[in-house]
């Protein structure tokens, strides 16, 4: 299967009104906040000879980030607009972008092929996809992983919604990064708690460790405090 046109053209309209001013998407953060402790975590499980796929790279922001970790990277997304900003703003030999439809099986395993066993990195991609390409993302980081590649998937849980809510409920309503997501009809944890590590079993990976986070944004509630969102993340092998 792939992604439906509303959801593809929902992605391709948000980058393509995106600046690129880093930090300008509510999830563009730091990477000294997600990334560098994220592959602190996927380290010791995985081997830094290999490369790294960053699935839904957006901007490219983590994924040149952890080429630093890994030997290289590659960033991979399914708006041709986010990869054309990640392009414009990497200057790196060891990272490299393209655009991918992770519910389409042949490209995937296209990837696979020319990459062979490499570890992924997926940070809230699954909770907001379409409900029923869920199992084929799941699929896809199994397919590039393979026997010998890791895993680390991290995903928004129930808690974010009232997060959210709260959020787009201050005084004056959301703020303008958050506004965009909306507007562009994204569906931030749109996922139940149970939905993401069945359909990971499913696909045949396995889970080596796994823990509680929070993934810290790039707006800020009127009080001043900064948006996190509680997400639950987990490091995996393939079969």
């Amino acid at each position: 299967m792939n992604v439906s046109d509303n959801y593809r053209n929902a992605w391709e309209g948000y980058w393509r009104e995106t600046s690129d001013k880093a930090g300008e998407a509510i999830w563009d953060c730091d990477p000294a906040l997600s990334a560098e402790p994220h592959s602190a975590l996927l380290l010791p499980h995985a081997d830094s000879s290999r490369t790294i796929v960053d699935l839904g790279c957006g901007n490219g922001t983590t994924t040149r980030s952890l080429a630093t970790r890994f030997a290289r990277a590659v960033g991979v997304d399914l708006s041709h607009a986010a990869v054309e900003h990640a392009r414009h703003a990497t200057d790196n030999e060891t990272v490299e972008f393209q655009q991918l439809d992770l519910t389409d099986t042949d490209a995937v395993r296209a990837l696979h092929e020319r990459l062979g066993d490499a570890h992924v990195y997926m940070r809230a991609v699954m909770h907001q996809s379409e409900p029923e390409a869920r199992p084929a993302v799941a699929a896809a980081v199994a397919e590039i992983i393979g026997r010998e590649g890791r895993a680390f998937v991290v995903e928004l849980t129930s808690g974010s919604r009232d997060v959210l809510r709260r959020a787009a409920a201050q005084p004056g309503g959301p703020g303008p990064k958050l506004q965009r997501v909306f507007q562009y009809g994204l569906k931030p944890a749109d996922a139940d708690d149970n939905e993401i590590p069945k359909l990971l079993g499913a696909a045949g990976l396995t889970v080596l460790a796994e823990g509680d986070t929070a993934l810290p944004q790039t707006e800020y509630l009127s009080d001043g405090t900064r948006i996190e969102l509680p997400a639950r993340w987990f490091v995996l092998a393939g079969q």
